[in-house]
């Protein structure tokens, strides 16, 4: 299904993480566009991190909405690792890691981050897959948007397979801002007959979304 759906669009490159699951995807929409995958570890999910919620272990960009939430206030850019669980050192990392990494990406392909803007090296219609993981999704979406963490870690879900859709926009010759068109689309999935189903793996099934 996301082969088909993204065969017109004519990708020019696609990145995935190294699980299997990411790669299987990646190397059918890879196949029908006839380019190669290439694999980037940092994409995972940062699976070190959890937090501790009802008595069981969660993924820490599964933090309840209701703890990110209710501070004193609502987290902004600035201020979301003052609060727990957040404010964890490895967090800080972790999110310092990733904003590097996702700017050497974007910066390969002709765009240089300067403070929340990219300055454009490279003008181009480049179309970009990214096969990842909801909890990496979500920091793109934090990273390219200048969004708190937290707050799109409990705020937005990535269902699997899924489709995101960051547009660099360009109104002068000098800068770009990306610009989410869509998230978590799932329409290609409808249209093929196939189930949305909210964990792509694993016996777990507590679930809110269904």
């Amino acid at each position: 299904a996301l082969a088909k759906r993204f065969g017109p669009i004519g990708l020019t490159a696609i990145y995935s993480s190294c699980a299997v699951r990411a790669e299987a995807t990646a190397g059918c929409m890879a196949e029908a566009a006839g380019i190669e995958v290439t694999r980037e570890p940092w994409i995972m999910e940062p699976s070190h991190l959890t937090v501790r919620q009802n008595g069981r272990a969660f993924m820490m960009w599964d933090t309840f909405g209701e703890t990110v939430r209710g501070g004193p206030e609502i987290p902004t850019n600035s201020t979301w690792t003052a609060y727990p669980p957040f404010d964890a050192p490895e967090v800080r990392e972790m999110w310092d890691r990733f904003r590097a990494d996702a700017d050497r990406l974007v910066a390969s392909h002709g765009y240089v981050r300067e403070n929340g803007r990219y300055r454009i090296e490279r003008r181009n219609r480049e179309r970009v897959a990214v096969v990842t993981h909801n909890g990496t999704v979500l920091l793109f979406l934090a990273h390219l948007l200048e969004l708190p963490v937290s707050l799109c870690w409990s705020g937005f879900y990535s269902w699997p397979a899924s489709v995101t859709t960051i547009f660099f926009e360009e109104h002068s010759d000098e800068w770009a801002v990306p610009r989410a068109l869509g998230v978590a689309d799932l329409s290609h999935l409808h249209t093929e007959g196939l189930e949305p189903q909210p964990r792509g793996m694993g016996g777990d099934r507590y679930e809110p979304y269904v």
